[in-house]
């Protein structure tokens, strides 16, 4: 019997992203994520991977009419919320992308720029990144880089926190919205993660989690970025909120593997992460 309550209640979340057989990275972290948050998680898979947790060994990439043809029925069936996106590894596939976002009702998506593995994978090549840059990038309502992919985007070294200003106003002037620079591969005390949206520069700095279970934690944090924005937050209070989630994940990681051990994706089942109380120290 239907539900019509409940089916108003139902917040459904979309990735575009990568499958990760071992199930620490891409729509498998996605869904588990998606489904953390409370959210109705669908998928499209743009690459099959071929990895675990000691490195990425190859990939069968989808076309552009196969991404299209699995998001079109979800895009015409449900009313989505939220939108991540990963792995987008062909200029065809990411021009494709931009075109749904264009011609669909699906929001601005939180944009994860996957362009290589922990283990130093390449996952696009240079003319899938310059797609990137031109085509889905301005669509983002947020941008999600680590160092390195920063890096590769700006054509700028990035080893301080002025750097890492000036590099996430550059990737604002090339269009986003909003970028938060993840500090992660910094050699600080703190890790420290840079938002500079339409309301200035906000800094979140925290102990630094010695730890090897670092798998999926990128595609991790977008995902739960996207779930928030989804459920109605704000974007300063969804990066919060991810971030908390992330943090706790990796604390309670399961340590499987031989590499980059996954995350713990339950944690909010059974730690209460996606809360909004946190305890990050903010910073302008």
């Amino acid at each position: 019997m239907n539900d019509p309550e409940l089916k108003a209640q139902v917040v459904v979340a979309l990735t575009i992203a990568g499958f990760d057989p071992s199930g620490g990275a891409g729509v498998v972290a996605d869904i588990k994520t998606f489904t953390a948050f409370g959210c109705f998680a669908t998928a499209a898979v743009t690459s099959l991977t071929y990895q675990n947790t000691t490195g990425v060994f190859g990939a069968a990439h989808q076309t552009a009419e196969a991404v299209r043809a699995q998001v079109l029925p979800v895009v015409e069936d449900f009313q989505v919320a939220g939108v991540k996106t990963g792995m987008l590894p062909t200029r065809e596939v990411i021009e494709e992308v931009a075109c749904l976002f264009r011609e669909t009702s699906l929001p601005s998506p939180v944009v994860d720029p996957v362009v290589r593995s922990t283990s130093g994978y390449d996952l696009i090549d240079d003319e899938a990144l310059a797609a990137l840059i031109s085509e889905l990038l301005p669509l983002a309502r947020v941008l999600t880089p680590n160092i390195p992919e920063a890096e590769r985007i700006t054509g700028m070294r990035v080893t301080n926190e002025q750097e890492m200003r000036r590099a996430a106003r550059v990737m604002r002037e090339m269009g986003a919205r909003a970028v938060l620079l993840k500090g992660g591969h910094l050699f600080s005390a703190d890790a420290l993660d840079l938002l500079d949206d339409e309301d200035g520069v906000q800094l979140f700095r925290n102990p630094r989690l010695e730890t090897t279970s670092t798998h999926g934690t990128g595609c991790t944090l977008a995902a739960a970025i996207a779930a928030g924005l989804a459920r109605g937050m704000r974007l300063r209070e969804a990066v919060g909120t991810a971030k908390r989630f992330v943090t706790d994940a990796i604390r309670h990681a399961p340590q499987l593997g031989h590499g980059h051990g996954p995350i713990n994706h339950n944690v909010a089942m059974r730690f209460g992460a996606w809360r909004t109380d946190g305890e990050e120290n903010h910073e302008r």
